[in-house]
């Protein structure tokens, strides 16, 4: 379709930049309004509200999407998510790594993204080891990790996701759909809130819709992606320490976007506030859980984000296995934390 929008001095990989710099934008504003995270939704003190803003975006996400994919505009046919070999070792083990270790650092990426622009200097010494560490795995010296675990698979032929089930994808939308409304109606949070999220949500067809369809060129393509922050840490690493020779992409516009838009948000409400780390204990743990999550991220093919609000809406197993390998390690991992002596895990007040 791009090539039918008349833009002359602008290839499509450049208006996907443009494109992820708007969605960021969106996403930083609402969700540092929101405080949109899955670890406050999963096991933060005010979880039962955090869950409401989560499922109501994953709600709304999962409707566009496949909203989308009916009027014939997008199709996961050939995406990684729908890849008929399964890496279930990688996946699972990813998951649970990542979810290790967002209760560690109190914060999935996307929250530590928006606190870091808000002057969390935690959440920003969080995102360099995390992307360091998710850039290691995907081109560094930890790949062979990726590539040893990511060769044990499973062939699922072409039942690669719920919409291959009886009942088709509508049936199987409605009913994660409905699920999580249910959690939404249950979980007490405010209007205000609640539309903020809404509109996240949507943010997720949108990239979906802007990248796979509206930016389709046959001579120059851009890959059909969405939200996600694993793959987009790791491609903003590579592009500040190298732009002279690697191009701004999605990723980058995406995180900076989100930077901007968390920074104007919480600059407006007066939320900005120098933080730090109280203790060495503290650092080493925050520094752990870090790792924890570049590790996890990669393995299991996306965050909470990239493979939670923005895969499960596709329906792939992929997608579900690693949203719920990450919500296991969460709650196994809060678990123990609260068996450990006192003190032991002290740590920042939550955000």
């Amino acid at each position: 379709m791009y090539e039918s929008l008349g833009f002359e001095n602008l290839t499509a990989p450049q208006a996907a930049v443009y494109l992820a710099v708007g969605l960021g934008l969106l996403f930083g504003v609402l969700a540092e309004r929101t405080k949109f995270c899955f670890r406050r939704a999963l096991v933060g003190e005010d979880r039962r509200a955090a869950s409401g803003v989560w499922f109501m975006a994953l709600a709304t996400a999962l409707i566009g999407t496949q909203a989308a994919v009916a009027a014939g505009l997008i199709t996961f046919d050939d995406h990684r998510f729908m890849a008929s070999d399964l890496p279930w070792l990688a996946v699972l083990v990813g998951g649970l790594a990542f979810g290790a270790g967002m209760v560690l650092t109190r914060g999935c990426v996307s929250r530590l993204t928006v606190l870091s622009a808000t002057g969390n200097l935690r959440a920003l010494t969080v995102l360099a080891v995390f992307a360091i560490t998710a850039h290691s795995l995907l081109k560094g010296i930890a790949s062979p990790i990726r590539t040893t675990l990511g060769s044990v698979t499973v062939d699922l032929g072409a039942t690669t996701g719920l919409a291959s089930l009886p009942g088709g994808a509508w049936l199987w939308t409605a009913v994660l759909a409905i699920v999580a409304l249910l959690i939404v109606a249950r979980s007490k949070a405010s209007p205000l809130s609640l539309i903020g999220a809404a509109v996240l949500g949507l943010l997720v067809p949108a990239a979906w819709a802007g990248t796979g369809f509206i930016l389709y060129d046959d001579f120059d393509p851009v890959v059909m992606q969405s939200l996600a922050f694993t793959s987009t840490w790791s491609e903003t690493l590579f592009w500040v320490i190298a732009s002279t020779a690697v191009p701004a992409g999605f990723g980058v516009g995406l995180v900076l976007g989100v930077l901007f838009g968390s920074f104007l948000s919480a600059a407006a409400a007066g939320r900005l506030q120098w933080q730090s780390f109280s203790t060495p204990r503290e650092t080493g743990r925050y520094l752990t859980g870090a790792m924890l999550m570049g590790f996890g991220g990669v393995l299991a093919g996306g965050c909470t984000v990239g493979a939670g609000l923005s895969g499960v809406p596709t329906l792939s197993f992929a997608a579900l296995l690693a949203i719920g390998s990450i919500a296991a390690g969460g709650l196994l991992t809060n678990a123990l934390l609260k068996t450990a002596p006192r003190g032991a895990h002290a740590m920042a007040p939550a955000e």
